[in-house]
């Protein structure tokens, strides 16, 4: 395993490259000047497609950068700083867009797993001390971060609102604007007891000049109809952040890449006892070969067909080529919400509104 601080990438055609590797190995048109810098964009998340046109038409290629990483675990800021260097050493590399992990500032609640319900006050305090509210001087960086690099940046983040914790995706745009937000629907068993649920108010999409930009976080994925809102907002390059770093998760990502006609990016962090502090070790965690997440971060193109990884026990950044006219060209074949929908016979309604628990108005 890599440790934190040396980040080996990964070329999209020439596999491994050192870690200061320039643009001359990577897959297309990536030695030309990135697509998508220079302008920020509003997120969608009204029930209808969108996007920035027809995949194929008018996209530019773009490539896309999977960051399988280290959080420092539990720390706020020391996570958002790994996360900045890692945005800057992605873009310098010729990434347009830039992928983090689920949760991974400052890390995934991992004990849900390990430990009893209501249990874990010690870890679970820490955690709510350095989470991320929205805005806050963290968003703030993160966003300065993807201005500084010209990139599209979506990075998972636990997310604290009033007294309730969220699994949340936020989207930066290049002028560091933040685009979007995505609160994870339906937190997974154990999960539970850490996150709160979100609402489709948070099933947005972003448009870029290489395509609609969207997706869900780890097993969100399984859930069809939700699969089927994200494609109906256009997307082209489908997003699944994840912590199931499962051999099965692999086919996952294959299956949606093939059903949806999009480019699929599913990353996960790389995290193992040793790098959980001392002082919250306590039983739940030795210092040694005690794997909570070894990867398996891959992307796939439209199709089914791997293009990077997957990558395990190490952190790597995976790079690959999101071209609009090969989207095209599967759609052409198989469109999920277009020409091989039966809307006569299957319709689905999205409710994209707030649904707080107190609403003020006019008595």
């Amino acid at each position: 395993m890599t440790a934190p601080g040396s980040h080996p990438t990964t070329s999209p055609a020439s596999g491994a490259a050192p870690a200061d590797a320039g643009h001359s190995g990577a897959a297309g048109s990536q030695t030309g000047e990135r697509t998508g810098a220079g302008s920020g964009t509003a997120a969608h998340t009204g029930a209808g497609p969108q996007g920035a046109g027809p995949a194929g038409q008018a996209g530019l290629k773009a490539v896309v950068a999977a960051v399988q990483a280290t959080p420092v675990f539990l720390d706020l800021d020391a996570t958002v700083d790994r996360a900045c260097e890692l945005t800057a050493k992605a873009a310098g590399a010729g990434a347009s867009l830039v992928v983090f992990p689920e949760a991974f500032v400052p890390g995934y609640p991992d004990w849900v797993w390990r430990a009893p319900a209501w249990s874990d006050g010690e870890l679970t305090g820490r955690l709510l001390a350095n989470a991320v509210e929205v805005p806050s001087p963290a968003v703030s960086r993160l966003g300065a971060a993807a201005a500084e690099a010209g990139v599209y940046l979506a990075i998972g983040v636990n997310e604290a609102d009033g007294g309730t914790l969220y699994n949340t995706l936020l989207y930066f745009a290049p002028d560091g604007t933040l685009a979007g937000r995505h609160r994870k629907l339906m937190p997974t068993g154990g999960e539970r007891t850490i996150w709160g649920a979100g609402d489709g108010s948070g099933l947005v999409a972003v448009p870029t000049p290489f395509g609609t930009v969207s997706g869900l976080i780890c097993w969100e994925n399984y859930m069809p109809l939700a699969r089927a809102a994200v494609y109906a907002l256009g997307t082209d390059v489908y997003l699944a952040p994840t912590w199931d770093n499962s051999k099965t998760w692999v086919a996952t990502l294959q299956h949606i890449a093939k059903e949806g006609r999009v480019y699929v990016v599913g990353v996960a962090p790389l995290l193992h006892g040793g790098h959980v502090p001392e002082d919250l070790r306590g039983g739940l965690y030795q210092p040694d070969g005690d794997w909570m997440s070894r990867g398996h971060t891959t992307i796939v193109e439209p199709g089914g067909r791997i293009v990077a990884g997957p990558v395990t026990e190490r952190e790597e950044i995976l790079y690959a080529e999101i071209d609009p006219a090969v989207i095209a060209a599967n759609r052409r074949q198989f469109d999920p919400v277009g020409h091989y929908s039966r809307p006569d016979v299957f319709h689905l309604e999205v409710d994209t509104t707030p649904r707080r628990p107190v609403t003020f108005g006019p008595g």
